[in-house]
């Protein structure tokens, strides 16, 4: 059943409203600063969680005419990026605060800081709602240009080179995205003459009345599609932005960069290569080599840093690799594990971004692991929300890491890809091994030099660390009752499987 509704309308124009009172009254009181953002996110998680209830009982959302679309996989993402950018909005408070009496940066840019973080939720609001393939590449394209200014958000040399490189990349690389949509455009006017070829909604439709000579159209589609979304996901070989933009923006903006910048990516490859994997076995191997790389790459590479915010970077150009892959399969199973393992990922990859965020609040911005020792008994709640992280990540049960790889090792055993299953396995135990091991090295290694002897360091504050408790509940909940997000993925794995 289908519905007209202002939900989606108002799930973008809310973060808008507050980033507008945000920038044009922040600099004077600081609750149009501060409570601006907090209020936005919170009421932002309100209307999604209202519009994800509607889905649920089987009512597709319209906004005008179907410019806006709400099914399944749009309430998934709209639900899990406003409940993340909440818990982001709520640890900036006192980080960000932080950062102003250590003299990086000054209340007056705090203005800007939280109106980017509003028009940042705006942005992916839009991207996740639209119905149209090229306002879905102009969206991207508008979380790109945001999150590269919150990435150079202290102004220094490293964060202003990252930043660049971060736009270079990624607006080069998604314009192979858009080549990918003309390609289909002038296919299906050809193929599908009358049909609405730029709207998601019809792509199924459209795919399934090219005939076998048109195979190599489809074919140069979805590979224009992989390296565009591919490179907002930072799949590798088209990550070189990822490393340095997550290491050297500020701690909250890399846990956005890992938990949804990259999601941006996997979203849009799930509402497209999703569509050609059941009409061409080629797209399952060819996505699944890419995405078997990308684990490969990303996890040795990690095993190298001593960096820890670039050894979290290379993780997530490891975990992407699961997502994309699952999403490749194109089966129930493999959408479904694929779409599971977006959510975890974004839960615990965002967990361990603020807790090495508390590492460096606490100890005056140290993050090298040769630099840290012995933290664990001055700050516990932290240790365990890192180890909670580093434990799902590497999908150790009872944590929602390991259900979500389960699924996609039975979905690569179904499609009898036995080698996509080993190389799968085998990055899960090396990610499992290389967290503990820094871990270890960090929080429970003996505390022989500066700062961990300091006597002044101490535990981050409750808004800090209660943002990272609320990650890793979730952490548990969802491995010890996946079934709590059973309903969301299963509309959003039909709903994809539906075209």
């Amino acid at each position: 059943m289908m519905a007209e509704s202002s939900l989606p309308i108002a799930l973008i124009g809310m973060p808008v409203l507050a980033a507008v009172i945000v920038l044009t009254l922040g600099r004077k009181l600081r609750l149009c600063r501060e409570g601006a953002a907090v209020g936005g996110a919170l009421v932002t998680l309100y209307i999604a969680v209202l519009v994800a209830a509607q889905v649920l009982r089987g009512t597709e959302l319209w906004s005008w005419g179907r410019a806006l679309h709400v099914d399944g996989l749009s309430s998934l993402m709209v639900v899990l990026v406003s409940l993340v950018a909440l818990i982001i909005v709520v640890y900036s408070l006192r980080y960000m605060r932080h950062q102003v009496e250590q003299g990086r940066t000054t209340t007056q840019r705090l203005v800007v800081y939280y109106g980017l973080l509003m028009l940042f939720l705006a942005a992916m609001m839009w991207v996740c709602l639209t119905n149209s393939m090229v306002w879905m590449y102009v969206a991207i394209e508008g979380t790109t240009l945001v999150t590269a200014l919150l990435v150079c958000f202290y102004w220094d040399p490293r964060g202003l080179e990252a930043s660049y490189k971060y736009v270079l990349l990624v607006v080069a690389g998604v314009c192979f995205a858009l080549f990918g949509t003309v390609l289909l455009y002038s296919a299906a006017a050809q193929y599908a003459p009358g049909r609405p070829a730029l709207l998601l909604t019809e792509l199924g439709e459209i795919i399934a009345r090219f005939p076998d000579s048109a195979q190599t159209v489809s074919l140069l589609a979805v590979a224009f599609f992989v390296v565009g979304f591919g490179t907002k996901a930072g799949l590798v070989p088209f990550h070189a932005w990822l490393p340095d933009a997550h290491a050297e923006a500020p701690a909250p903006i890399s846990a956005l960069l890992s938990g949804l910048v990259i999601k941006v990516g996997a979203y849009a490859l799930a509402r497209t290569i999703t569509i050609f994997a059941p009409h061409y076995d080629a797209v399952i191997v060819f996505v699944a080599i890419m995405a078997s790389a990308s684990m490969l790459i990303g996890i040795f590479m990690a095993w190298a840093q001593d960096d820890l915010k670039r050894l979290l970077a290379f993780h997530s150009v490891s975990q992407i690799g699961y997502v994309i892959e699952g999403l490749g399969f194109g089966t129930y199973l493999g959408v479904y594990g694929g779409l599971f393992h977006l959510v975890n990922h974004t839960l615990f990859k965002a967990l361990l971004f603020l807790s090495v965020g508390a590492v460096m609040y606490a100890t005056g911005g140290l993050r090298r692991i040769s630099q840290l020792k012995g933290l664990g008994r001055r700050m516990p709640i932290t240790a365990a929300c890192f180890f909670i992280g580093a434990i799902a990540m590497g999908g150790l049960p009872p944590l929602n890491g390991f259900w979500s790889k389960l699924t996609l090792f039975m979905a690569g055993g179904e499609l009898r890809l036995w080698w996509a299953v080993a190389i799968g396995v085998l990055v899960s135990i090396l990610t499992l091994g290389c967290m503990v091991h820094a871990g270890y090295k960090i929080f429970w290694g003996h505390p022989t030099t500066e700062p961990a002897t300091n006597p002044g360091l101490k535990e981050v504050p409750i808004s800090i660390w209660l943002s990272m408790a609320v990650l890793a509940i979730l952490c548990i909940v969802i491995g010890v009752y996946p079934q709590i997000i059973h309903p969301l993925l299963h509309r959003a794995t039909e709903c994809i499987l539906a075209f």
